[in-house]
């Protein structure tokens, strides 16, 4: 999730139609059954693939994974599934979005180098100051963003995250509106995000995370 204060026509237009009249996640993807690989995915693809159960087993197996790389550095993080593959019924990249909160600016500082320990490769803040931000797999399957806890994109993520777990209409419309514009870009990943800009704003409002 990613989110700014620009959106386009082409946004407006599909969220008033989802948001009317959610529909389903057409036959075109494939069942969770038919994944062979239920995480992978190319650079400069957006691909979506229907919600898969066993991305909650999978997380709580990656969060042991970095709970045992910061305990050997002699730090704690607490650890939360975020990003739609968090979210029960809702299409998703086959990545699986982890958020890291430290508690202080010196257990931040030591779990970047414990990430890397546990396989992780270090991209920096990438445009998002105060998120630091690691990938794991090839094609990518893990990525780990790093912030301060309480910080506003801890606080954003957790709370987009929450507000959809509880409002399934809201979900619903949220996978429809990625599916359109999966379709509309394909391999433009940063037009995808941003697209999804007025959406995610408008749950955020609703959340209370917005004026």
């Amino acid at each position: 999730m990613r989110s700014s204060r620009n959106s386009s026509e082409f946004t407006q237009h599909t969220v008033r139609k989802v948001m009317a009249n959610p529909a389903p996640a057409p036959a075109r993807v494939p069942a969770p059954r038919d994944l062979e690989v239920p995480l992978g995915l190319e650079s400069g693809v957006v691909r979506l693939v229907p919600y898969n159960p066993a991305w909650l087993r999978l997380f709580i197996v990656e969060r042991s994974r970095i709970e045992a790389a910061v305990g050997r550095a002699g730090i704690d993080l607490k650890i939360e599934h975020t990003g739609s593959t968090s979210i029960p019924g809702v299409c998703a990249k086959p990545i699986l979005d982890i958020l890291a909160g430290a508690s202080d600016t010196r257990t931040l500082q030591r779990a970047i180098d414990a990430l890397q320990s546990a396989e992780y490769q270090y991209r920096g803040e990438q445009g998002i100051p105060g998120r630091h931000f690691f990938r794991r797999g090839e094609p990518r399957q893990y990525h780990v963003h790093l912030t301060m806890i309480a910080s506003e994109f801890w606080r954003d993520h957790l709370a987009f995250r929450d507000y959809l777990r509880t409002h399934r209409d809201t979900a619903a419309a949220y996978g429809a509106l990625k599916q359109a514009l999966a379709e509309r870009y394909p391999r433009d990943r940063e037009s995808y995000i941003e697209a999804k800009t007025g959406f995610v704003e408008d749950v955020l409002r609703k959340a209370g995370r917005r004026p």
